[in-house]
């Protein structure tokens, strides 16, 4: 990702950053439809500058950067997030916040891999998209584009959020829920970090998360590529079409999608390919199909082979947070035993139950 730096009402030290790089939010019409577009400066300030005075004196001073290529977000890859974790990291002292305009399809991914990349943050990373491009009447855009610089401005916020709404989720705990509604995301496994009343911020500060020391940035090593499989279970699935995905070297780890709380089909030929698959240390996480709710493999007697192989438990972690999590630490070349032990900590806050 190439960069390019323009300003708009303050470039001051203390102001917050503005990451253009794509999705919805940007977006014009074309004769395909909804598509990319440049030059987003000029429509970020004429839509900003629609607000009532109040609101608008109330939002704090940016400076934008705005990609020369944006994407749509169905396209965004690994790649992108590291770009956009290290353009963070190389800004981090020059700025009091930042706030990630991206496209919703895969913003609760993009939010996940900046939280792994960007641990112990001491300011506030906000991503946000839009379901209708700014500018749209009667669209979502201009009121999460002053809900996340509202939040990005808030120093108590010390993690990566995700805006959406008029509400302010822990990143790695959103989910995409709804394809056209304004509510957009949900966080089931973590109550809301913020909402927006009256137009004003409100933190509720016991469920943000405290890091402990100075940050310790961890950009994906883009020379460590590693594939990283997501399989769903389906009814009747064949082992055989399983066993040819994870026979690939550059295969390192699978995220399993598991029924209910980790159960497995009672299928040998099945359990025998990902028993493989761990013994030639590959790295197994499971994680529940049901949205809501953590995974306990073992509760059921047909789950009891995910302990047998090895498989790790992602307890309540989304499947984007399991993925990005697998994909980030893979991608530090960690042993074996520490990459194990890693994934079943909460570096960011992605897993464990919210105890109030």
């Amino acid at each position: 990702m190439t960069s390019e730096t323009t300003t708009s009402r303050s470039s001051l030290p203390g102001s917050i950053l503005i990451i253009y790089a794509g999705g919805t939010i940007g977006m014009q019409e074309s004769p395909r439809g909804l598509a990319p577009a440049t030059s987003f400066g000029p429509r970020l300030e004429a839509a900003l500058s629609a607000l009532p005075p109040d609101r608008l004196a109330r939002l704090p001073a940016y400076s934008l950067w705005e990609s020369p290529r944006p994407i749509d977000s169905s396209s965004a890859t690994p790649g992108d997030w590291s770009a956009l974790a290290g353009l963070i990291a190389e800004r981090y002292d020059d700025h009091a916040g930042f706030v990630v305009l991206h496209g919703t399809d895969t913003l609760a991914w993009c939010a996940s891999s900046l939280a792994f990349q960007l641990q112990g943050l001491t300011k506030p990373v906000v991503v946000t998209g839009a379901q209708k491009p700014l500018g749209i009447m009667g669209g979502d855009a201009l009121d999460n584009l002053e809900a996340a610089l509202a939040f990005a401005a808030q120093p108590m916020l010390r993690e990566v959020g995700l805006s959406f709404g008029g509400r302010l989720m822990r990143g790695c705990r959103a989910r995409k829920w709804y394809t056209h509604d304004a509510a957009g995301f949900e966080s089931p496994n973590w109550p809301l970090l913020g909402e927006m009343v009256d137009h004003v911020p409100v933190l509720y500060s016991a469920r943000g998360w405290v890091s402990q020391g100075a940050p310790r940035f961890e950009l994906l090593q883009p020379h460590r590529p590693a594939a990283v499989l997501r399989l769903a279970l389906w009814p009747g699935m064949r082992a055989d079409l399983i066993e040819r995905w994870l026979d690939d070297d550059d295969v390192r780890g699978l995220v399993l999608e598991c029924w209910g709380s980790g159960n497995l089909p009672e299928d040998e030929a099945l359990i025998g390919v990902l028993a493989g698959a761990a013994a030639a240390g590959k790295i197994l996480v499971a994680v529940s199909q049901c949205p809501v709710g953590g995974i306990e493999p073992g509760t059921y007697a047909n789950g009891q082979a995910l302990n047998e192989i090895g498989v790790l438990s992602a307890d309540d972690m989304t499947v984007e947070a399991a993925c990005c999590k697998l994909t980030h630490l893979i991608s530090q070349g960690l042993s074996h035993d520490e990459l194990r032990r890693r994934f079943l900590m909460s570096l960011v806050g992605e897993r464990g139950a919210f105890t109030p």
